[in-house]
């Protein structure tokens, strides 16, 4: 058994705990020997077709048992994984199978349109409808219905490739960030070490598995541990409370917006919640008002900092430190470093802003085909440069000052502005665009779209609806335009987002429309002013 790779730790688990509920899908519960059983079928199924190691092997669907025996039986051939957000619009998912080089993509029938031009465009030859299917046109659940005929596994290092996330790039292009087997290893070990899991531990998964911290920080560590996980396709609060409630859920994890809708939710008094120890959110910081009404209730949060390129999670702050170090991203996860420089690429003392930088064992090796990307994301001693900015206090805890990228994180989902901002100048008339991000109630940020045009020429929130609208997934598409007479830039052109922000965004004095109520409507304003501000650091392009 090839134990460096994750492909053997359902195996494992089939000897150790075989009969102990390692996945429960609505009213099905898979034991540890049934997982096992179907990885292994699934790594059969790959065989036969050809499948072996280093190839990419691609998924789209929502949360089901397949995602997580496809990605162990992928893993057992040494073959890599390569996840695909559902959101994406069709382009997006051509790039993600392109890129990769698929060989074969396991998919929802629901999602055929999305992944025809890729498939079309990438040759894919082997191409696996979820479900039964039918004769013609064989599903995933029936073809592995073949004999076993042994455990398909093969020898790999912990530093060969296991899967490939893709990360929205600056540039517009997302780019497939490369997870080694070791680095989906030592995340694991980071959460099970700084969470202080159980083997007795029930986790409600109600985050896309397609999204590296549901899987990193999620499934992989319940796993390693032997727990349970109860599975969903997607989030609903009255469920998941019912689920906390007929299932004993121990452990829970969602963004802030997750956590606002279940305590807004009619029956948040009378579930009973006392069996819950632990609960992690990410995507940007637990609101004061939040963490009020989880307290009332016993209960108490553990923040973190990460990002695909981490597998994702690098630091975690104790639930006994999120009142005294409220707004801290808390420490290193234990196999896991920080350190602060400045432009120059110097440490700099506790206390001073400047670029994070990470190291550790769950840190990537880099972009797949970005040998330029690869070069400048990291420094000559090796420390992976983050583009955020932060400091670090006296006692060695992180807190986020701002993101050099740009990026927006709306309900959990990351936005690069310059992805977006790519097509608006494809719309007729449009001679400057800026995407921001706008302080929402429920998303927690929303994307705004600033506009210049030509003289005369209007440029309707309708028009810039429907254009985005399939070439880029929905949430990504901004909640409000704005056209204005001129874009605040630097001397060398650059657009001062700060400053767009300032006037739009956190910090705006005039009033803003928030949640799902933001109108679509095009308004003339003037030109903020310039600011100064301060430099920027060295960042990935």
């Amino acid at each position: 058994m090839s134990y460096p790779g994750i492909g053997s730790w359902p195996a494992v688990r089939r000897t150790r705990t075989p009969d102990k509920p390692a996945l429960i899908f609505g009213e099905r519960t898979y034991t540890y020997r049934e997982f096992a059983d179907a990885a292994d079928r699934i790594a059969a199924v790959l065989a036969i077709k050809g499948i072996g190691k280093g190839d990419a092997v691609a998924l789209i669907g929502e949360n089901s048992p397949a995602f997580l025996q496809a990605l162990f039986g992928a893993a057992q051939l040494g073959a890599v994984f390569v996840p695909i957000n559902t959101r994406l619009a069709p382009p997006e998912v051509a790039h993600v199978l392109t890129d990769s080089g698929a060989r074969a993509v396991i998919y929802d029938p629901e999602l055929y349109d999305k992944i025809l031009p890729g498939v079309e465009a990438g040759g894919i030859a082997h191409v696996i409808p979820t479900g039964e299917g039918d004769e013609a046109d064989p599903g995933l659940d029936r073809l592995m219905r073949v004999p076993k005929g042994g455990r398909v596994d093969v020898p790999v290092s912990p530093d060969e490739p296991a899967a490939i996330m893709y990360t929205s790039g600056t540039t517009g292009k997302a780019k497939g960030a490369v997870l080694t087997h070791a680095n989906l290893t030592w995340v694991s070990l980071n959460c099970a070490l700084d969470y202080d899991l159980l083997s007795s531990e029930v986790a409600l998964l109600i985050s896309p598995l397609f999204h590296a911290a549901a899987l990193g920080m999620g499934a992989l560590p319940i796993i390693l541990k032997g727990g349970t996980i109860v599975l969903e396709k997607g989030f609903d609060p009255g469920r998941a409370l019912s689920l906390i409630q007929r299932h004993g859920i121990t452990m829970l994890s969602g963004v802030p917006t997750t956590y606002q809708l279940m305590a807004d939710h009619p029956d948040w008094a009378s579930t009973d919640l006392s069996s819950l120890r632990r609960l992690t959110c990410g995507g940007s910081a637990v609101p004061t008002r939040i963490l009020d009404v989880y307290e009332e209730r016993g209960l108490k949060f553990t923040q973190g900092y990460g990002m695909t390129e981490t597998s994702p999670g690098h630091t975690a702050l104790p639930a006994d430190k999120t009142r005294q170090k409220q707004g801290s991203v808390g420490l290193p996860h234990f196999f896991s470093a920080v350190r602060i420089t400045d432009e120059n690429g110097d440490v700099v003392p506790s206390g001073t802003v400047g670029e994070i930088e990470v190291r550790g064992p769950n840190v990537f090796p880099g972009y797949l085909n970005l040998p330029e990307e690869n070069a400048k994301a990291f420094t000559e001693d090796g420390w992976f440069r983050s583009g955020d900015m932060g400091y670090l206090d006296a006692d060695g805890y992180l807190f986020i000052a701002d993101r050099l990228k740009d990026m927006i994180i709306s309900g959990g989902e990351n936005i690069y502005p310059a992805e977006v901002e790519n097509h608006l100048f494809d719309i007729e008339g449009v001679t400057g665009a800026a995407v921001i991000g706008v302080p929402d109630e429920k998303w927690g940020e929303v994307p705004w779209a600033i506009l210049t045009v030509q003289g005369g020429r209007d440029v309707t929130t309708g028009e810039v609806r429907a254009h985005l609208d399939g070439r880029i997934a929905r949430f990504k598409i901004p909640k409000n335009v704005i056209v204005v007479d001129e874009l605040p830039r630097t001397a060398s052109g650059k657009v001062r987002k700060a400053d767009l922000r300032a006037r739009f965004g956190a910090g705006a004095e005039t009033p803003r429309p928030t949640g799902t109520a933001i109108p679509w409507q095009t308004e003339t304003v003037r030109t903020v002013p310039p600011k100064k501000r301060r430099p920027r650091l060295g960042r990935m392009s």
